[in-house]
């Protein structure tokens, strides 16, 4: 796979992600919502990573991929993208999820929606 197609793909994949998070959340799906943001914004630098040329580092840390993909980001988005990250739960860990799920509100949730909303169509003009 080329990094130009690499690209296109994770572009495509983090659209479609941003979907499903949507629809997650209108099915009352919270805590998947969210995690499903997380996903979106992942891929979304991991496409800017690729267009630039350069290999993603496995990681899930979207101020790490930030960074890699040397983007400066605005010290707002940057706190955020430390909170959005923790919406990647190992699925192992059931009291982690269970404190997720809890966490999950609908009044969190649709204020954190807003925010990825927000950062992933601010990382979309970033390319």
């Amino acid at each position: 796979m080329t990094q130009k197609s690499a690209s296109t793909h994770w572009f495509r994949s983090a659209k479609e992600t941003s979907i499903a998070a949507k629809d997650n959340f209108v099915i009352k799906h919270y805590d998947w919502s969210l995690f499903l943001w997380h996903l979106t914004i992942e891929k979304t630098l991991k496409g800017i990573i690729a267009k630039k040329s350069m290999i993603s580092p496995p990681s899930h840390d979207l101020e790490k991929l930030a960074k890699h993909a040397r983007i400066s980001i605005p010290n707002t988005y940057r706190m955020a993208l430390h909170e959005i990250t923790t919406y990647n739960i190992e699925a192992r860990y059931d009291d982690y999820k269970r404190r997720f799920y809890k966490k999950a509100t609908k009044t969190y949730t649709a204020r954190w929606t807003n925010i990825c909303q927000e950062i992933y169509l601010w990382l979309i003009q970033q390319n």
